[in-house]
């Protein structure tokens, strides 16, 4: 089962860059933004993350987290993040909890070979911790400004 629009998202902690943990009760308040991708430093992934670190300052001045996560382990995920010198954490899902409570574990195909992996997906909470709006199977040109422009008008 996952999470519905308008509906409060569980409670979640996560481990994440800069060691710390994130849990999501901790970001009442703010709203707050997950995206779901599938493996850190590949190409598409590198363009999602870095359209949403140049946007930053706009999510900010929108009272928004952003969250970045894959399955990816935490020394995947800090190497990510240095090299693309993200201005945001990405929490490393290794056991799952967090993609199966927003149902992004999808079969997918690549090669001709089917593998379970993530869908690319993005969640937008408001301040309340209720899911706002939902963004699955994303294409990544323009995304990021669609999320910041639900971002906007969520905090207006």
């Amino acid at each position: 089962m996952s999470v519905e629009i308008g509906q409060p998202v569980p409670d979640f902690s996560a481990t994440a860059t800069g060691d710390k943990t994130v849990t999501l009760s901790e970001l009442r308040g703010q709203q707050v933004v997950i995206y779901f991708y599938p493996k850190a430093s590949t190409p598409g992934c590198t363009t999602e993350g870095g359209d949403f670190r140049d946007r930053k300052a706009q999510f900010d001045a929108a009272n928004t987290v952003i969250l970045g996560v894959s399955r990816d382990g935490i020394r995947a995920q800090e190497n990510f993040k240095a090299k693309q010198d993200f201005n945001f954490d990405l929490l490393s899902d290794k056991d799952e909890t967090v993609c199966q409570l927003f149902d992004v574990i999808k079969l997918k195909k690549m090669y001709g070979k089917e593998h379970l992996g993530i869908e690319r997906s993005t969640f937008l909470l408001d301040a309340e911790g209720n899911l706002a709006r939902e963004w699955r199977g994303v294409k990544v040109p323009g995304h990021a400004d669609d999320v910041l422009q639900a971002a906007q008008a969520l905090n207006g």
